[in-house]
């Protein structure tokens, strides 16, 4: 309640700023093209920044504030370049953003990612128990607490007097150290005792030693990658948490289908651009243009299929698939579970995430199923966590459908354009 009320007094204050800045200072003149590149030449960012928040004020409101002699796509577009000035992204990420979120949530998506998310660390339930551990690492000098009601194996460092991922208690493999939001897709994919389950794209292993931990080392878990040498952290991190239900191979994930089927469940989460892990890597507001979505969300399609393909409709215990990236993008997202709902016959279900936000059921002109509305998103401004995006399917029928000629066609035609 308290962190509710705070958040709102902020909103509230951030507001006032805002009108403010706006009401009490010139009207704003939007610069032509020249005029950006001269400013953007210069070393202080000042007047950028103002704009940025001026520009926001007016569309927030936009019939009211706007000048009668400009369109929305002008202050768009005055926007999208500052935006990239100001936080130093190409153009087309950039649009891509704003077309997702509004553009004061846009600011706020920003802003966090230019912030590291707080240090996480996973109890391994193989070896101890998150209160003898808590006690353990508070004996150490090391400032924690639970992640949150949602995690029962979660907890969040806040400072430490000593190396977290050099303790005893680390090296005798009572903990990992895991980003929160790589929690959610095991916790989605919800192992049982006793099952049959392959984690398609699973190095370095943290998501895989979850499962096997939830499995209670009952089973058999298989454990795959495509990168032989990322195979290598794959195993050490097996065995420092004392799994011994896993089996590690290294295979195009896309030709998986030849290896092994008859799976309960398959992970995938699949290679993505790493837009919701800017503040891990800032490259990515830079170096990921238009081609490398394309070349993601075409490998993304191919993995998704193949996940599917593997596993075992008629599973006793399951029959599911679960699909995650660490991207905001949609076109790594829906867009890719969209088209396995095309493809094959499956369905989704809720994940079981009683938190985040819905998937898109519409982008631009594009419209998606409407059951895209059980996927989940996850965001750092919302939920302090990585940008995350979860969806979790159920396998109905092994059979594959016939699509039409046509189908094909449009099919051929799309894969040529995203090449």
């Amino acid at each position: 309640k308290l962190q509710r009320k705070q958040k709102q007094i902020a909103k509230l204050a951030n507001e006032e700023l805002m009108e403010t800045n706006v009401t009490n200072g010139p009207e704003l003149v939007l610069p032509d093209d020249e005029e950006i590149k001269n400013e953007l030449g210069a070393s202080d960012l000042t007047l950028v920044k103002q704009r940025i928040s001026d520009i926001i004020y007016i569309l927030s409101d936009f019939s009211k504030r706007k000048d009668p002699n400009k369109s929305r796509t002008d202050y768009i577009n005055v926007l999208t370049k500052d935006l990239c000035s100001y936080y130093n992204y190409n153009e087309y990420l950039m649009e891509r953003l704003i077309e997702l979120f509004h553009v004061s949530e846009l600011k706020e998506f920003l802003e966090a990612s230019e912030v590291e998310r707080p240090v996480t660390i996973r109890t391994n339930t193989l070896k101890t128990r998150r209160r003898d551990l808590a006690q353990a690492l508070i004996n150490r000098g090391v400032n924690l607490d639970p992640i949150g009601k949602w995690s029962r194996v979660g907890l969040i460092i806040y400072d430490s007097q000593v190396p977290i991922g050099a303790t005893p208690e680390y090296l005798a493999g009572h903990y990992i150290l895991q980003g929160t939001a790589s929690l959610l897709p095991v916790m989605a994919l919800c192992p049982q005792e006793n099952e049959r389950i392959l984690d398609m794209c699973a190095a370095p292993g943290a998501k895989t030693s979850h499962i096997a931990a939830i499995m209670k080392n009952t089973g058999i878990l298989f454990a795959n990658d495509i990168n032989t040498d990322r195979c290598k952290a794959i195993v050490g991190n097996l065995h420092r948490m004392g799994v011994v239900n896993s089996v590690v191979c290294s295979h195009d994930g896309r030709k998986f289908t030849s290896v092994l089927t008859g799976f309960d469940r398959v992970l995938l989460d699949a290679p993505c651009s790493g837009t919701g892990i800017i503040s891990k890597d800032p490259a990515v507001k830079s170096n990921k243009e238009e081609k490398d979505i394309k070349h993601f969300s075409h490998l993304q399609k191919q993995l998704i299929l193949a996940a599917i393909d593997c596993v075992d409709a008629n599973s006793k215990t399951g029959g599911y698939i679960v699909y995650s990236t660490c991207s905001v993008l949609i076109e790594e997202n829906e867009w890719v579970i969209d088209y396995a709902l095309k493809k094959r016959n499956v369905k989704l279900v809720p994940t079981g995430i009683d938190f985040g936000k819905e998937g898109f059921i519409k982008y631009r002109e594009h419209r998606f199923h409407p059951s895209l509305n059980l996927t989940r998103r996850f965001y750092p401004h919302s939920h302090n966590t990585d940008g995350f995006f979860v969806a979790k399917l159920k396998k109905f029928s092994n059979i594959i459908p016939k699509s039409s000629s046509a189908d094909g066609k449009r099919f051929v035609i799309a894969l040529i354009r995203e090449m």
